[in-house]
């Protein structure tokens, strides 16, 4: 357990952060499945507006350290050539 002021304090503070973190996680996913539904349902358009949203999202899990950034780069790229290759 914690003994020290300041290990309560982070305690504290990790909890809080978990749950922003968590929210933040959730929606990316969320944006994420909204570009892999419209590739699966084949509407390119509506494909790459998804995309386009999605991105801004996922960039900013890495910038808040929630994502590594090389997963987003993996992600987005193959998202990316899903979308390109509907005709």
């Amino acid at each position: 357990m914690a003994n020290t002021p300041q290990a309560k304090k982070r305690i504290r503070r990790n909890e809080r952060r978990k749950v922003i973190n968590g929210n933040r996680v959730s929606r990316i996913r969320t944006f994420v499945k909204k570009v892999e539904a419209a590739i699966a349902s084949g509407d390119k358009t509506v494909a790459a507006e998804a995309l386009k949203a999605a991105q801004p999202e996922m960039q900013r899990g890495v910038s808040k350290g929630v994502l590594h950034k090389n997963t987003v780069a993996r992600k987005f790229s193959r998202l990316t050539k899903a979308v390109a290759a509907l005709g």
